[in-house]
């Protein structure tokens, strides 16, 4: 009845006063914001006054990994009455704090089981249930923290009767309680680290890191600790960081390359009951240069022939090296004196093995036998092993020279010069040349010169001794020096043969005398005065002197009487001409001729004559020359600009007026051409009688020819025949007069009429008239035929004498018919 009471109550408060609550929930925050900005004690103290709230929640916890049979409890939702009688505005206020409870409550429920509880979100009916009567929740399933460490669900109090929401939904959380059932895990396994071989113990080699799924805010659970199961004589852990360092200065590469260590990592800080999860560590050791190259042998035998080219290779030798890498880079070299200069050693970068080579050609008569000591050094040392020893290592590579047959050796073998005088005689001895056979036999030499270098056979040699001697004249002048090619072969064996060149100077000899250098003339002016410089001569000479040239100027014999000129001789190879006395005159004498002697200082010395041509010129007041012609006279060259325009302009008239006249002509001349072709074109008549020779003035009519345009009539000539005939033939003509009858022509008439139609019927045919050419004899011929093979077929007795009357032209065919004349046989 009590409890009714209290229902009733609080309904009537909640109806009288629902208009307030809006205006109390603007109260209240205004309270909980002013103590954030700082209000007054008062104020602050009213806002922690006890506020009723609809819920009152927390947090449930639930055991991961439970294994019990039964649903595991998790927690309660029920009805609890608050002593404290709310106010109308704690009942419209959401709670703001409130102390922690194991259950969650809703002011709603009296225990009367008016009320249904639901819940609705994570795992909701399936993993979580709850009673709608009491509103006990339980766990249905085993739950892993490690997959789902909390869940968030709603709560909803609703009315049994009208399934009305009595309360809002307020949202709650089952965390789940962690328990130690992860074990801890190396996630970033295969692990692989390195170290250098040789380092300090405690070298840092690498870090690995172990995960364990537990909480690590709750407990030890999650707390690992590290640990070395195998391995650990030569690496050691740190137990906290998992940092793997050297526990050993001694690690060797070359004993052994890598370590596989094992590494443990257990929970629970190591103590009883963790879990622990292990893993396999790799550790390569690197290389480092503590190994010197090593030579497998002390000695290597090779053998070479001593006619091999240089830069043969001899062999090959390696120096071995325990390191990898650039640690095993070496070089060679050669220690020995003696091997160095005959022998070169260089490596092969990619199998890093010396390579022997001839540097100086092998000879077996000097020396069969040659040791060269090679040395294998590393190119990359390291400082920090210098006290383990030498890098380096040493061995001797014995090469044995095997004999040849050679070719003969000059001496000297670079080539020969020899010096030959130019005046030399015939067979004169230039020279020797000498080579030896290097074998041991020391075969006969036979010696040549190689035609090619001396196509003129200017020299020859002695097989046998190798003197050079002179074949033919010298001339330094034209070739100063001569270079040959001895050729020597063994006398024995013609296949063993070597060649020297030889250089031949042919030594100068006076023999070609000085003479004067161009120009050989000078000019003077009239008005020259005596003593005045008027040229300097200087000489040319072929010959070259060991002792350079001197010459000598004197005038010729025939000049010596000259009172006009004087040479002086200026004792540089050179002589000056002066002028002996003044006042020259070019119309009384325009040209001097002044013969001049040159002598070269030998031996034997040698003189030349020349002649200095001088010219007596006008000249102005300044000295220069105008004219050096006796008639001619000076022309005043001070025009003025006008002048020389008008002068150019009056040549311009003249060149324009020429090519006017010589157009005119060309147009005057085509057009003549022009008539005359078609004039030509006209009248072209055409003969076809041959005549009675040369001599026969009579067979035609020469006025015909003469004269083009006039063309008489044929006599008996119809207007009806088409086209006129022109000028007969006079035999024709006589025949027509003789026997008074006309000659019928109507056959070739017809011939040509049809002819011409036929023309110009054609569209082929140029427009203009054209001569046409029939061949049409006829139908038959009173004449006889005058073919000699016809006539030699037949026996005819017909007189052919006839035929030495038509001149000199069947002069040849009367002689084959006509019968001989003894009185000119005889002549």
């Amino acid at each position: 009845m009590a409890t009714c009471w209290r229902l009733g109550a609080c309904s009537l408060l909640v109806a009288l006063w629902l208009l307030h609550c809006c205006s109390c929930g603007w109260s209240e925050t205004t309270r909980t914001n002013g103590v954030a900005k700082g209000e007054t004690k008062e104020q602050e103290l009213m806002s922690h006054e006890r506020v009723k709230r609809g819920w009152v929640w927390n947090q449930f916890f639930v055991v991961e990994e439970y294994t019990g049979t039964e649903p595991l409890y998790v927690g309660k939702i029920q009805d609890v009455l608050d002593s404290v009688k709310p106010t109308l505005c704690e009942m419209c206020m959401p709670p703001i704090s409130g102390p922690p409870t194991k259950n969650i409550h809703t002011d709603s429920d009296e225990g009367e089981g008016n009320i249904k509880y639901t819940i609705s979100g994570e795992g909701a009916g399936t993993i979580f249930i709850i009673d709608e009567l009491t509103g006990d929740i339980h766990a249905t399933e085993r739950l892993d923290r490690e997959e789902q460490s909390y869940y968030t669900l709603r709560a909803q109090a609703r009315d049994r009767l009208t399934n009305h929401l009595l309360e809002s939904e307020s949202e709650f959380v089952i965390k789940v309680q962690d328990i130690n059932d992860s074990e801890p895990k190396f996630l970033e396994g295969p692990y692989i680290g390195s170290v250098g071989e040789l380092s300090q113990i405690g070298t840092s080699v690498m870090k690995v890191t172990a995960s364990d799924a537990d909480d690590p805010t709750y407990g030890s659970s999650a707390r690992v600790v590290y640990s070395v199961l195998d391995g650990e004589r030569f690496f050691t852990v740190d137990r906290q960081t998992g940092l793997i360092r050297t526990a050993v200065a001694d690690l060797d590469r070359e004993k052994q390359d890598r370590y596989e260590l094992v590494v443990k990592a257990t929970d629970m800080a190591g103590q009883m009951g963790g879990l622990s999860g292990s893993t396999t560590v790799t550790i390569v050791i690197t290389d480092v240069n503590d190994n010197p190259p090593r030579f497998p042998q002390k000695m290597y035998q090779f053998s070479m022939s001593e006619g091999a080219a240089v830069g043969t290779p001899v062999g090959r030798v390696i120096a071995t090296d325990a390191d990898m890498g650039e640690n095993t880079d070496m070089s060679y070299l050669i220690k020995d004196e003696e091997g160095g200069e005959l022998f070169k050693v260089t490596t092969d970068s990619d199998t890093q093995e010396a390579i022997i080579t001839i540097k100086k050609a092998l000879d077996f008569e000097s020396k069969r036998t040659h040791n060269v000591v090679v040395e294998a050094v590393n190119k990359h040392v390291d400082p920090r092993f210098s006290e383990l020893g030498s890098f380096r290592d040493q061995t001797i590579v014995r090469v044995s020279v095997n004999d040849i047959d050679e070719p003969p050796v000059f001496h000297p073998a670079e080539g020969t010069i020899l010096e030959v005088q130019e005046d030399a005689r015939l067979g004169a001895l230039v020279g020797t040349v000498t080579a030896k056979d290097p074998d041991t036999e020391n075969a006969p030499v036979r010696y040549s010169i190689d035609q090619s270098t001396d196509q003129e056979q200017i020299f020859h040699i002695d097989p046998v001794s190798g003197a050079i001697t002179l074949g033919n004249i010298l001339d330094r002048e034209t070739a100063g020096w001569h270079n040959i090619t001895v050729m020597a072969v063994e006398a024995d064996n013609v296949s063993q043969i070597s060649h020297s060149s030889v250089s031949i100077r042919i030594l100068d000899v006076n023999d070609n005398p000085p003479e004067l250098a161009t120009p050989y003339e000078a000019s003077i002016c009239e008005d020259a005065k005596p003593g005045q410089l008027i040229h300097s001569i200087s000489v040319v000479d072929r010959d070259e002197p060991q002792l350079g040239h001197r010459y000598y100027f004197t005038l010729a014999p025939e000049a010596t009487n000259n009172r006009h000129f004087t040479l002086w001789d200026v004792k540089d190879n050179t002589a000056g001409i002066r002028t002996q006395r003044s006042g020259f005159n070019r119309h009384e004498q325009n040209v001097y001729l002044l013969p001049i002697l040159v002598v070269d200082s030998g031996p034997p010395a040698l003189s030349s004559t020349g002649t200095l041509t001088i010219h007596v010129c006008g000249c102005d007041p300044e000295g220069t020359i105008q004219s050096c012609n006796a008639t001619a006279y000076a022309i005043s060259a001070s025009l003025s600009p006008g002048a020389l325009i008008a002068l150019l302009v009056c040549m311009l008239i003249l060149i324009v007026l020429v090519l006017l006249i010589l157009t005119l002509k060309r147009h005057r001349k085509g057009q003549s051409m022009s008539e005359d072709e078609e004039d030509m074109r006209d009248n072209v008549i055409k003969y076809n009688d041959e005549g009675g020779g040369e001599q026969d003035t009579q067979a035609y009519d020469m006025s015909t020819l003469r004269n083009l345009f006039d063309f008489p009539e044929t006599k008996g000539s119809s207007s009806e025949s088409g086209p006129e005939l022109r000028t007969l033939p006079q035999w024709i003509q006589g025949r027509m007069s003789g026997d008074g009858e006309a000659a019928d022509f109507s056959l070739f008439k017809g011939y040509i009429r049809k002819k011409v139609e036929q023309t110009d019927g054609d569209l082929s045919v140029p427009p203009y008239d054209s001569f046409q050419t029939y061949a049409f004899e006829g139908n038959s011929s009173p004449a006889l035929s005058l073919s000699s093979i016809h006539t030699l077929s037949t026996t005819s007795d017909q007189d052919f004498s006839y035929l030495s009357d038509w001149g000199p032209r069947f002069r040849q065919l009367a002689g084959y018919y006509a019968p001989g004349h003894p009185e000119e046989d005889g002549s």
